[in-house]
């Protein structure tokens, strides 16, 4: 087990230069347009892919950094560029990691490749769970799937909605209710291969920030897929079903489940506090750089303590932020217990440091800073994001408060 530390070795220097240099120079000069377009910027994506960035490869190594710093130092840097050109080319992973956790090595060896394609023909792929009665609620979830025995295929029925690639993915994972008397613990995944009848895009969000990012609903009317889609394989749901059930008739075992699955949870958020640093950081770095290049009244404005004490706080709590998703990255590669929901902790906190840093950054740079002539109007957009999306503000402060007090806080 590594210890912790603060201090990234030469191996992970070199990969965040590499990342960096990569955000700097091909990320950034893309970013206004593709925010204006409001499309997917294929062909920063098949860039990502021709150096390797695009890669389940990629992702894989990074996650197996054996000190936990390796995802967030990625994102960090990736978000740092542009969080919706970034997502679009970290938005596979969701999906890629929902069969590498729950599939089978032959449904990872079969799915996986056809989700990224190739540096010449790129693919994505979408992880649809959300819908639009069960976002933080997904004991609401109604998508259905009903096992056709006679022809060992899942029927599939539901809309989900704020799927990243949904409709435009050439591979969709989707979580679904297969045993409706088990609330939460009755759902299953299930892959959706490339033109499958009835898959369909429902309606594509014009979006405040992150619109580089295609986010739509997904609707699914009897979408049969073969049984050998369900991911992990049917055998292994039946057990599981069936021991929820035992523990449902028993009683109390069910809460140890629960607080397991929300481990996995907490143990997934540092990621997206690692992307809410990386756009706060790009929002401070081009604040501090205005201040100390724009005039008024015959000197910088950093040399007024209106501005200097702004972006001293903004780089403290930047630097803060960090330090909590690094923590709770090490904890879970250390398989640290979150006693007190660290993963929570570091992506609430983050998240709302985002959004004060960039709102800050535009405030420094007065009305420069309220136009699309200067990027922190932009990354302002898309800090909103980290607040709603991966559980809200509001979700993480329940599970913390949850968790410190050990009591059903509603």
């Amino acid at each position: 087990m590594a210890e912790f530390t603060m201090e990234l070795n030469d191996d992970q220097k070199q990969v965040q230069d590499w990342i960096h240099g990569f955000a700097a120079d091909v990320i950034r000069p893309a970013a206004a347009e593709w925010d204006e377009r409001e499309e997917t910027p294929w062909p920063v994506i098949q860039e990502a892919a021709k150096v390797g960035i695009y890669s389940l490869d990629f992702y894989a190594q990074q996650f197996f950094d054996p000190t936990g710093l390796g995802i967030p130092m990625a994102m960090e840097e990736l978000f740092w560029g542009d969080a919706g050109i970034a997502l679009s080319i970290v938005g596979t992973g969701l999906a890629a990691i929902g069969v590498v956790a729950n599939g089978t090595e032959e449904q990872i060896g079969t799915w996986i490749p056809q989700m990224y394609g190739t540096p010449d023909d790129v693919k994505v792929a979408a992880f649809c769970s959300s819908e639009p009665d069960a976002g933080s609620d997904v004991g609401s979830m109604r998508t259905r799937a009903v096992y056709d025995q006679a022809k060992d295929e899942w029927v599939l029925n539901g809309t989900k909605t704020w799927a990243t690639n949904g409709g435009i993915a050439n591979v969709h994972i989707v979580v679904a209710v297969v045993d409706p008397e088990l609330g939460t613990k009755g759902h299953a995944s299930f892959i959706v291969p490339p033109n499958t009848p009835g898959l369909s895009q429902g309606q594509k969000f014009k979006k405040h920030g992150i619109r580089a990012s295609h986010t739509a609903e997904v609707v699914l009317e009897d979408v049969r897929v073969p049984g050998s889609c369900l991911l992990g394989g049917k055998e292994k749901l039946d057990e599981r079903l069936a021991r929820a059930h035992e523990r449902a008739r028993s009683g109390g075992a069910g809460e140890r489940v629960k607080n397991a699955a929300m481990a996995t949870f907490e143990a997934s958020r540092p990621a997206v506090g690692a992307m809410a640093v990386g756009t706060a950081r790009a929002a401070y770095e081009v604040a501090l750089d205005y201040a100390k290049t724009r005039t008024q009244f015959g000197r910088p404005i950093i040399d007024n303590q209106g501005v200097a004490f702004q972006l001293a706080d903004m780089r403290t709590q930047i630097d803060a932020a960090r330090l909590l998703v690094w923590r709770a990255s090490w904890m879970a590669v250390a398989g640290r217990p979150f006693t007190s929901a660290e993963g929570s902790m570091s992506k609430l906190f983050a998240s709302e440091v985002a959004k004060k840093v960039t709102a800050q950054a535009v405030q420094i740079l007065g009305g420069n800073g309220f136009t699309r002539e200067y990027p922190v109007e932009r990354m302002h957009r898309d800090s909103a994001i980290y607040t709603i999306f991966e559980g809200t503000s509001e979700i993480q402060r329940l599970v913390i408060a949850r968790t410190i007090s050990d009591m059903p806080i509603r």
